[in-house]
């Protein structure tokens, strides 16, 4: 079967283009996001004191659902260094009930956006869930991790520590 260079020559540069969204480095956009109280702030108010941690989710998710203990416990641990773990929801506007349940049923502590049109995950490149994206206090985009398995969380708190400019612990020797 052949296969048209043209066509190729187009799909390989838009996979070029859909890679390049949101690489590490880059500055991430100040958008708006409103609050699961009702409230609104922007990514960037978020990033005034520190570190942000950004986590698309939805309620059907389970493997977002697995994430979100350690995310909270996250928040809570390095809150006093100015990390915060901002999760965004992607359920429909007619689930808007099921997020306020399950949030105030685990008592979870980080902040929760609503994006139920999906537009920022489309803007954020983070229609995949779970999309992690780790952000330093300057707006840029230090990490990127789609998906989550059970022992992620490691690899997780790592980021965050680097971001942190904690000493991290390392198992070799120097």
């Amino acid at each position: 079967m052949k296969i048209n260079r043209t066509v190729l020559l187009v799909l390989f540069s838009s996979i070029l283009l859909i890679g390049s969204e949101n690489k590490t480095g880059r500055t991430i956009p100040n958008l708006k996001i409103k609050l699961l109280d009702g409230s609104q702030t922007t990514i960037h108010d978020l990033l005034q004191d520190g570190p942000l941690l950004i986590d698309f989710w939805a309620t059907w998710c389970k493997p977002c659902k697995k994430v979100m203990k350690h995310l909270d416990k996250y928040h809570q641990a390095y809150g006093e260094q100015g990390f915060k773990v901002l999760m965004i929801n992607q359920d429909t506007p007619r689930s808007l009930g099921k997020v306020k349940s399950y949030i105030r049923s685990k008592k979870h502590t980080f902040y929760v956006g609503l994006d139920p049109n999906q537009k920022i995950a489309r803007k954020l490149n983070g229609q995949i869930m779970p999309t992690l994206i780790l952000v330093n206090k300057d707006g840029a985009v230090q990490w990127r991790h789609q998906g989550y398995v059970p022992g992620e969380e490691v690899e997780i708190e790592r980021q965050v520590q680097i971001v942190l400019g904690l000493d991290i612990q390392s198992d070799f020797p120097d």
